[in-house]
């Protein structure tokens, strides 16, 4: 079970990282859009349509991800002060009731959104239009994804009831614990005296 666990993490993992690429593509199509407007006096109509797509495409695909390091906003004061066995009781009944419907709605939706731009071929109102409909199918894959990695939480809410104890999550880059810091500056000038 724990293997299943890790592996939609590393999977979450891969396409937030793989995605988050797109945060340099949107600073290279500004930053050239700029020179080109500017510099070259050649503004390109498309160019905000494209952006905004990017960002969209970033934002969307970071869910799971996100969801997979514990990134999204919850109540830390009073969710904190909880023992494990409550959260994961608190955290479960969140999940069932809000967090799931939710995902399925908007998978759904989008999914029907997404199929109805295709049909009439949906572009973007410029003058130099783009396909709209590639963009509109990401808004049910962010959901699916999100859905998957919102069913491993669940698994891990269960296993933390049973057990007592929170399962091992895929490490990634995080933020550095400002406690844990404070002991390592308070190792090191020890470790050296003692040489």
């Amino acid at each position: 079970m724990q293997n299943l666990m890790l592996a939609v993490d590393r999977l979450s993992t891969f396409i937030g990282r793989f995605f988050a690429w797109s945060i340099v593509m949107l600073t290279l199509l500004v930053a050239w859009e700029v020179f080109s407007r500017y510099i070259l006096n050649h503004p390109h109509a498309w160019a905000l349509d494209a952006q905004i797509m990017l960002y969209g495409v970033l934002f969307m695909m970071a869910g799971a991800y996100t969801l997979a390091h514990q990134g999204h906003v919850r109540g830390d004061i009073l969710y904190g002060a909880f023992s494990e066995r409550t959260q994961a009781a608190v955290d479960l009944a969140l999940y069932i009731g809000f967090f799931i419907p939710s995902v399925l709605a908007l998978t759904w939706a989008g999914w029907t959104y997404a199929n109805d731009s295709l049909a009439i071929r949906e572009n973007t109102f410029s003058p130099e239009p783009l396909p709209l409909y590639p963009f509109k199918f990401v808004i049910p894959v962010a959901g699916a994804l999100l859905f998957l990695q919102g069913l491993i939480e669940i698994l891990r809410c269960v296993i933390c009831l049973r057990d007592g104890k929170w399962p091992s999550r895929a490490k990634d880059v995080e933020e550095i614990d400002v406690e844990e810091l404070k002991a390592m500056v308070k190792e090191e000038p020890s470790a050296e005296a003692g040489e």
